[in-house]
């Protein structure tokens, strides 16, 4: 150490209260403390600049914009994006596979700490994390199950990549008791038809929300060419999944459709000859239900509802209500059908068990 002062003028050390070496540079009265140690590169560039007479600027090390570190879930969701499924997926899938993807990447390991999913090696993920993240968002468990579905598709990737040999993801699931939007009552519907006559705008977008059971983003953007008078079918060009499904003109739909003048394009438009737009149509509905009187919970999706339940009601098979309604799930179609099911068992049952009283009185 001594030898390291007789080759640099100006140099000297000292013990700290904690018995730690430092280092100072002293010159015409200033001294400037230099971190480190000789033989440093950052110590040698700062006792350089003192004796240069320079200001010294430790280096900083800046992230890119998109940098990930090899193996980490940020660089897993990259290669997700570049796969074959992503690539096949519709754009309203995308969009919510990364918001959700963006939400988990930039989600803290623990609370006041910085340190990011998105910056930990996949191979680090153990079972617990995952149960400790979908807890995280019990308070919306839909999305909680949809995250885990996000994560999952993280995680093959790193199994392809073979960056791990077992998926720690392996037979944990993440299902929610599934309520969602409620069908409409036949007296809310009541009040609603009171109040709404047929050529209005709020009944024409009830009549095509119910009456062909399309999602609120389709029946914002149902058009005039896609109904054929002639052949008694309406053509649903669906946003979300991007599929076609070919609907009969039923009466009830004719009933809503006869009175509108074609102003444009398409069936639904605002007071200014304009289409709405789906997230309007959520907030009008709401001015419309309430102007009749309605109770809160009677929403545009529930109509969509109403028609899966009537339809099962009336013996429809699960298929017919995935086609009739676009449902890629069968587990959302099943929901009418079973409930549909226990009412009329119940209802047969009851009935044979009166009857059965009745013949012993």
């Amino acid at each position: 150490m001594s030898e390291d002062l007789e080759k640099r003028p100006y140099l000297s050390f000292y013990q700290d209260r904690h018995g730690t070496t430092r280092w100072r540079f002293r010159r015409a009265g200033k001294t400037i403390q230099i971190k480190g140690a000789p033989g440093e590169p950052e110590f040698e560039a700062a006792y350089k600049a003192a004796l240069e007479g320079r200001k010294f600027t430790s280096a900083k090390v800046l992230k890119l914009p998109g940098a990930a570190i090899p193996g980490s879930f940020r660089d897993a969701w990259r290669k997700v994006q570049k796969t074959s499924e992503w690539l096949g997926y519709d754009p309203a899938t995308k969009d919510k596979n990364s918001r959700l993807a963006t939400e988990f990447l930039a989600l803290r390991l623990v609370e006041n700490n910085p340190a990011v999913w998105g910056d930990m090696l996949v191979r680090d993920l153990k079972r617990r994390h995952l149960k400790e993240i979908i807890a995280h968002f019990h308070a919306t468990p839909h999305k909680a199950k949809h995250m885990l579905t996000t994560i999952r598709k993280m995680i093959y990737v790193a199994l392809d990549e073979e960056w791990i040999e077992s998926d720690p993801t392996w037979k944990l699931s993440y299902r929610p008791e599934y309520t969602g939007w409620r069908a409409w009552t036949d007296a809310e519907r009541a009040l609603f038809e009171a109040r709404w006559p047929l050529g209005s705008t709020p009944r024409t977008a009830y009549g095509l929300a119910l009456w062909l059971g399309n999602r609120r983003s389709d029946v914002a953007r149902v058009r005039w060419d896609w109904l054929d008078f002639r052949r008694g079918t309406v053509t649903i060009k669906q946003k979300k999944g991007d599929k076609e499904l070919i609907l009969p003109i039923t009466p009830m739909l004719r009933e809503i459709v006869d009175p509108l003048e074609r102003k444009g394009d398409y069936v639904l438009m605002t007071a200014y000859g304009k289409p709405f737009s789906e997230k309007s149509l959520t907030g009008r509905m709401a001015d419309w239900t309430q102007s009749a009187g309605m109770p809160k919970g009677c929403t545009m999706h529930g109509l969509r509802k109403t028609l899966g339940k009537l339809l099962a009601e009336t013996g429809a098979t699960t298929r017919q209500l995935m086609d009739t309604l676009g449902h890629d799930n069968i587990e959302h179609a099943e929901l009418y059908s079973r409930e549909a099911e226990q009412q009329r068992l119940a209802r047969d049952a009851m009935t044979r068990l009166t009857k059965s009283i009745s013949r012993k009185k």
